[in-house]
């Protein structure tokens, strides 16, 4: 049977591994989309470490993943800081800062913020106030809610901190990764594919799956990482399919159930 998509966008967190440990049946998930000769594009919102880290993980867990099938919103940062002549100040892990080293001098200024976890403190946050009052511009490489730490918890994410800089600057951040539908749309561009030819696979009802949905894409809601019952109560619009978890999903698409 023809498979369903010619693509797929995968969360990390939550979908292929828990904390430190792999969701039982990602890898074989990942096999069976790399047999059906699916593109993968694995999209994480993880702002606390470097590309490398992630590969590092990845291989660490038994998965084979080139850097060329990760999109991360730093990368995006990178992008649109150069595209625009701007210098960041940077409101991120401490991991992160070298990975704006070598970027040019720019004219302009921009706050980037990004999952800091310890170092969003007062002294921090309002330092970056003062930047935007001054005239930076705002970049968040995300504005989730919450995030399922290492500890199995739910843990405060980005947003949070993103919306008081909004809120007491009266400036309106540039979102670079999910839920931006350009985040979705970069990564569909670079498998070669149209927005209708690819599905995105999340266990965030909300910026995961309605995101990807309104951006064109299918959306697969998995049971895994932070879901819940009742997680898609009020979510507009509903997800393309829930499944047990990632290798359901790739059972359905790929025509096997």
């Amino acid at each position: 049977m023809k498979p369903r998509y010619k693509g797929l966008l995968i969360d990390l967190g939550g979908v292929v591994y828990e904390g430190d440990a792999l969701i039982a049946g990602a890898g074989e998930a990942l096999a069976m989309l790399r047999e059906a000769s699916i593109a993968v594009r694995f999209l994480t919102n993880t702002t606390s470490r470097p590309l490398d880290a992630i590969l590092e993980k990845l291989d660490r867990l038994g998965l084979k993943v080139s850097a060329s099938e990760v999109f991360t919103p730093v990368l995006a940062a990178r992008n649109y800081l150069r595209q625009h002549g701007l210098m960041p100040y940077l409101l991120v892990h401490p991991s992160l800062t070298p990975e704006f080293g070598d970027l040019p001098a720019g004219a302009g200024r921009a706050v980037v913020i990004a999952d800091a976890r310890d170092d969003f403190t007062y002294a921090n946050l309002n330092a970056a106030l003062r930047q935007l009052l001054d005239g930076a511009g705002l970049i968040a490489l995300a504005r989730n809610r919450v995030f399922r730490d290492d500890d199995g918890g739910l843990s405060l994410d980005v947003g949070a901190f993103v919306a008081a800089l909004e809120y007491a600057s009266g400036r309106e951040a540039v979102v670079l990764g999910k839920p931006s539908p350009a985040f979705f749309h970069l990564a569909v561009d670079d498998m070669g594919l149209v927005p209708d030819d690819v599905a995105m696979v999340g266990d965030d009802a909300e910026f995961d799956v309605a995101a990807a949905i309104t951006a064109g894409l299918d959306g697969y809601l998995v049971r895994t990482g932070k879901w819940h019952p009742g997680v898609t109560d009020g979510i507009d619009p509903l997800p393309t399919g829930e499944c047990d978890d990632l290798l359901a999903v790739a059972a359905v698409i790929c025509g096997a159930q």
